[in-house]
């Protein structure tokens, strides 16, 4: 595995530390990390998205969804209720685990459903009004000007 240090990044650049961060992210994660359980991550509108995982064999109450410092944690711990069940093939796992996704600026969680053994969650990015976009009027030399020969000749 290589090893890249990214640390001049953060000597020529102003407040793109979160990018450099991201990309140490990505290069140090495992390729042959867990793939347990699948998941999807579809956009449904230009700001919102939703992470559909299956969760097949775990109930509400062994679900439990998190965010904290702009991470999104799920975890699933089953039940030992199945000490009296003797299975002859079980096939369905129902390991727990937990599975973390990092969420960008201004994405925050709207809602979680489950059905038929997957779980939804529902996210959206809401902006500030303070960060949007917003026009500035131009004002043209010509009525300054004029404005101010106008307030020191009245004075």
């Amino acid at each position: 595995m290589r090893s890249f240090d990214l640390s001049p990044l953060y000597r020529a650049t102003v407040g793109f530390d979160q990018i450099a961060d991201l990309m140490d992210r990505a290069l140090a994660s495992d390729v042959g990390q867990n793939t347990y359980p699948p998941y999807n991550i579809e956009k449904t509108e230009d700001d919102a998205w939703r992470i559909s995982i299956a969760v097949a064999g775990f109930s509400e109450n062994d679900l439990s969804i998190e965010v904290r410092d702009r991470s999104l944690h799920i975890t699933a711990r089953k039940a030992e209720d199945d000490a009296e069940r003797k299975y002859l093939h079980r096939g369905i796992a129902t390991r727990a685990f937990e599975r973390r996704f990092h969420l960008a600026d201004h994405v925050r969680v709207t809602g979680a459903a489950h059905e038929n053994g997957m779980l939804h969650i529902d996210l959206v990015r809401e902006v500030p009004e303070a960060l949007k976009t917003r026009r500035v009027e131009i004002a043209s030399a010509a009525k300054t000007d004029a404005n101010l020969v106008e307030a020191k000749s009245v004075n």
